[in-house]
C-alpha cells in the first residue's frame, strides 16, 4: 500500500501531539477513504506537502509571499499524485526557492494542518490537508519563482515586520518552543 509510509508517520506524530487528535483523525479518515487524495483533481480537497526551510545555520526560515493567495506562507504545494509528502516538500522547496541543495532535517512530520482554500475562477473552494517537514538549505542564495511575489529569510527567534498566515504562525511558534527540532 503506497499510503502506508504516510499513515505510519501520522501515527508517530499522533504520539507526540495527542492534543491534535481530532485533526489527525480527520486527516487519516480522508486518506483512507479518498482514493485520489493525492491528486489536485480531487475537488473537495487534497494532500499537500510543505516545509519550514531553515538556513544553513538554523537561524532563519525562508518564507514566500504567495502570488495567488497574497499571504506570507511556508514553502510547499500539491502532491500531484505522490503519496510521499516528504518528497513533495523537498520538491516544492527546490522549485519555489531555486535552492537545489535541500535536505530533510528529519523524516518526522513537523506539523499537520487542514485549511480552507478560497474559490477562484478555475477551482471551487476546497481543503488542503497539509503535512509539513523541517528541511535545511545548503545555501541562502535563492531565486523567486513564478508562484511568489517575494521570498524572505526571517529570523526564527526575532521575526519583524512580517504578518504570518495562521498556519505559518503556528509552525514558527512550535519551532521556537520545541528546541528539539533545532538540535537535529
Amino acid at each position: 500500500m503506497q499510503r502506508k509510509w504516510l499513515l505510519d508517520k501520522i501515527e508517530s506524530y499522533r504520539q507526540s501531539y495527542p492534543e491534535e487528535h481530532a485533526e489527525i483523525n480527520r486527516l487519516v479518515n480522508f486518506i483512507e477513504s479518498t482514493e485520489d487524495c493525492f491528486k489536485r483533481t480531487m475537488l473537495e480537497g487534497h494532500i499537500t506537502g510543505s516545509c519550514l526551510l531553515l538556513s544553513p545555520d538554523k537561524e532563519e526560515v525562508l518564507i514566500t509571499h504567495h502570488k495567488k493567495l497574497g499571504k506570507w506562507l511556508q514553502l510547499g504545494g500539491h502532491s500531484d499524485g505522490d503519496p510521499n509528502t516528504l518528497n513533495v516538500a523537498l520538491r516544492e522547496a527546490q522549485e519555489e526557492s531555486g535552492i537545489m541543495d535541500v535536505k530533510a532535517l528529519s523524516d518526522e512530520i513537523f506539523s499537520i494542518d487542514i485549511h480552507k482554500i478560497p474559490a477562484r475562477k478555475d477551482e471551487p473552494e476546497h481543503y488542503h490537508y497539509d503535512i509539513s517537514f523541517l528541511l535545511i538549505a545548503g545555501t541562502k542564495d535563492y531565486e523567486v519563482s513564478e508562484e511568489s511575489e517575494d521570498l524572505r529569510w526571517v529570523p526564527i527567534f526575532d521575526p519583524k515586520n512580517v504578518v504570518y498566515e495562521r498556519t505559518l504562525q503556528n509552525m514558527m511558534t512550535r519551532l521556537r518552543t520545541e528546541a528539539k527540532w533545532l538540535r537535529k
